[in-house]
Parts: C-alpha cells; sequence; structure tokens
C-alpha cells in the first residue's frame, strides 16, 4: 500500500515536472545511466550512456516513474528521481567558475584597454600643451606682425606727407626764385629808367643852362 502511494507521489511530481520545465539536470554526484528504454535490462543491456551529475538534459515525455530525454543526439530514458529542473551546486559552482574567469579575462582585456587608452590620453595631452605652445608662439608672431603692419602703415603715412611738405616746399621755392627773378628784373628796369632819366635831365641841364649864360652875357 505503501509503494503504490509513493509510486502515484513520484508519478505525479514527474509529470508536473515534465510539464513545467522543458529541461532538467542530473542530480546525483555519480554518473547515471541513460538507458534505450523506461526499464532495467542486463541481457542484454540497454545500457546507451552513463551522464555525470549536471549534464543539462531536454525533456520529452515522462511515464512510469521514467522520463524521456535527448541529450546531444542521443535520445534515452532515465530514473525521475535522479533528475532536478535545477542545476545541481556543483554544475552551479562550476558554471560560476567559467562566469569569474571569463569576466576575469575580461577585467584583465579592459585593464590593458584602459591603460592603452590612458596612455593614449597622455600623448594627447602631451600633444595638446605643445599645440598650445605653439599657439601663444604663433599668437605672438601674429601680434609682431600686425604691429610691424601698423608701423610700417604709419611710416607710410609720414613719408607721403613728408613727399607732400617737400613738393609744398619745392613750389614756396620756386615762387621765391621767380619772385627772385621778378625782382631782378624789375630792379634793372628801374635803373635803367632812372639812368635815363639822369641821362635826360643832363642832356636838357647841358642844353638849357649853356643858353641861359650866353643871354646874360648879352
Amino acid at each position: 500500500m505503501k509503494l503504490n502511494k509513493f509510486l502515484f507521489v513520484s508519478l505525479l511530481l514527474t509529470h508536473s515536472l515534465a510539464n513545467a520545465q522543458s529541461y532538467v539536470y542530473i542530480t546525483d554526484t555519480v554518473d547515471i545511466p541513460m538507458r534505450s528504454a523506461n526499464k532495467i535490462q542486463n541481457n542484454p543491456s540497454n545500457l546507451l550512456k552513463m551522464l555525470p551529475s549536471g549534464t543539462k538534459l531536454k525533456i520529452l515525455s515522462t511515464e512510469n516513474g521514467w522520463t524521456k530525454v535527448k541529450y546531444e543526439k542521443i535520445t534515452g530514458w532515465m530514473i525521475s528521481r535522479y533528475l532536478t529542473s535545477k542545476a545541481p551546486a556543483k554544475a552551479q559552482l562550476e558554471k560560476l567558475r567559467q562566469t569569474y574567469n571569463a569576466n576575469k579575462l575580461l577585467i584583465a582585456k579592459q585593464s590593458k584597454r584602459n591603460a592603452k587608452l590612458e596612455a593614449q590620453a597622455l600623448l594627447l595631452k602631451d600633444k595638446n600643451t605643445l599645440l598650445s605652445v605653439q599657439t601663444g608662439k604663433t599668437q605672438a608672431e601674429k601680434e609682431h606682425i600686425e604691429q610691424v603692419y601698423k608701423d610700417s602703415l604709419k611710416l607710410e603715412y609720414n613719408n607721403e606727407k613728408l613727399k607732400t611738405e617737400i613738393l609744398q616746399l619745392k613750389t614756396e621755392i620756386q615762387l621765391l626764385q621767380n619772385n627772385d627773378i621778378t625782382g631782378q628784373e624789375s630792379s634793372s628796369r628801374n635803373w635803367f629808367i632812372v639812368g635815363a632819366l639822369v641821362l635826360f635831365f643832363g642832356f636838357i641841364m647841358g642844353f638849357v643852362f649853356p643858353k641861359r649864360t650866353n643871354q646874360r652875357r648879352f
């Protein structure tokens, strides 16, 4: 009676397990046999493969305390009580170890990448500093060139101003020279007129005074 009740509960649990999950894991710590039929048969043996704890299996169906599963390309039967819907602690630990190793490798790669990026950032910083210095020099040279250009424009302006003043001076000198020549000509003309007048008066005096002297004698 107790055996029948136990089998009923086992069937109910395995049926619920088959309906709730698509995959199960071998739960024992020893290798569990996978058979070609849902019964233990030794002669001839229906043993297909021994599977270790934590092996992931795909559920196909359940029947009389047995579960039909698929492992890779092999389909067979295993006793349901050796199966569980959760991965055993050993399998979980192995998975966590693999995840840890993978993450450790990723961290190492990321650390190398970060170191490389930091080196590149430092190089870029040095280049930026050099460019800043060069920019400062270029700015100073630009300001110097602008100042030289301004000074050149100022000199050119002063030069043009001096040229204008020189031209004015030349014009004034030419006017003075012309006035001097005119003055000399006018002075010569005046002296000529004066000389002519003197000669004229002398001629008159020489002609008139002798006549008056002779009249007085008579």
